[in-house]
């Protein structure tokens, strides 16, 4: 699949959810890696004016499950966030934040993220490390 494919697919997942709520925006994708941004609005602010660390998260748990879906290559699987961390760097008030993740470990049904946040000059906000579990769907009868 093309990397317009994929972005598009990805963009098209976020559809009523978190992921439109917050603006996130897939953005880019390579062989091990895929990137995504948010904008910095009062809306993701926490109450004196800078990103909320949570924000920051939702972000970084969202790249990464959409990183299973485009790395695992695989249909009818059902991600979940199992845990997270995320250690935060630095502020950042406006403009946008990107999250590129790569994979650290993907195994059968437990993956390891590693996902770098950072400023559009390119500075590091946040680094996070989230651990996902896959499964096949179950048939709905």
């Amino acid at each position: 699949m093309e990397k317009e494919q994929i972005l598009a697919l990805c963009n098209a997942s976020s559809k009523n959810t978190l992921m439109e709520t917050l603006n996130i925006e897939y953005v880019d994708v390579g062989e091990d890696f895929i990137v995504a941004r948010m904008p910095v609005t009062p809306e993701v602010h926490q109450p004196d004016g800078v990103l909320h660390g949570g924000a920051t998260a939702a972000l970084a748990e969202s790249i990464g499950s959409v990183a299973v879906f485009v790395f695992s290559k695989e249909q009818d699987v059902v991600v979940r966030g199992i845990e997270i961390s995320a250690n935060h760097l630095k502020s950042v008030s406006s403009g946008y934040v990107y999250a590129t993740a790569r994979p650290v470990h993907l195994g059968r049904t437990i993956q390891l993220w590693e996902i770098r946040v950072t400023n559009e000059a390119e500075e590091l906000i946040s680094i996070c490390k989230l651990t996902t579990y896959k499964r096949k769907q179950q048939n709905k009868s």
